[in-house]
């Protein structure tokens, strides 16, 4: 399909929030504040932000993985399931876990019952792991120590997790594409939640990467034109 032709076929909604945009890079108060004016849906936008990283994606010590706590929350709510021995689920569940348990929720997964957008597990739990390990990484849902999904704290970590800690990683052509909330909540709070997730990458700069570590930011919301950022 031509550009012109996918431009034609923008909704009315799209086009006319794309006359707001500039073709220049925009502070971030300034791009958080004209995100808010984007709405091109009936219902309420998320934010998201498309992060650049000038990495060789091919090399280990270039790769970007990072987790943050956003201070106002994604705005979604997350089901979380608890991969934990007997004496945790009592824990687990009080701390918000739609399901916990260990033998008899991995024979639920196996069997194609996966009620959960988020899986955390106690390191012993690992190897019992092994036999969903293909069907829970296919969807993404797999326990990994780097995006702290594999604790030794289930009740702090589910509570970090339901109230909106998120990861950053780098997809293959090293871009981390994340959210940082609804449009509904206003420039302040987006403004703070997209600063944590600045914050959070700049922190995690790996020491492989020399020279200027960002190549562009970008923000916009779900099904809007896009905003760049000076960086």
């Amino acid at each position: 399909m031509a550009l012109s032709d996918h431009g034609r076929r923008r909704g009315k909604k799209y086009r006319e929030a794309s006359k707001l945009v500039e073709s220049r890079r925009y502070t971030l108060s300034d791009a958080v504040a004209l995100l808010c004016k984007l709405q091109t849906t009936k219902f309420d936008p998320t934010a998201e932000v498309h992060i650049r990283i000038n990495a060789d994606t091919t090399q280990a010590d270039q790769l970007v993985r990072t987790t943050v706590a956003l201070p106002h929350g994604t705005g979604r709510s997350v089901r979380i399931a608890a991969f934990v021995p007997d004496d945790l689920i009592d824990e687990a569940k009080k701390a918000g876990a739609v399901v916990a348990g260990n033998e008899d929720l991995i024979k639920q997964v196996e069997g194609g019952e996966i009620n959960f957008d988020i899986a955390i597990a106690v390191p012993a739990m690992m190897k019992n792991l092994g036999k969903v390990a293909k069907t829970l990484g296919q969807k993404g849902l797999m326990p990994n120590p780097k995006s702290g999904t594999v604790t030794t704290t289930v009740g702090k970590t589910i509570q970090e997790l339901s109230k909106g800690r998120i990861e950053c990683k780098m997809d293959k052509q090293g871009i981390i594409h994340t959210i940082f909330g609804k449009l509904s909540f206003g420039p302040e709070k987006l403004q703070a939640n997209l600063e944590a997730v600045l914050q959070s990458v700049k922190d995690a700069k790996p020491s492989g990467i020399k020279g200027v570590y960002i190549g562009s930011v970008s923000i916009s919301p779900s099904m809007g034109p896009g905003i760049r950022l000076e960086v």
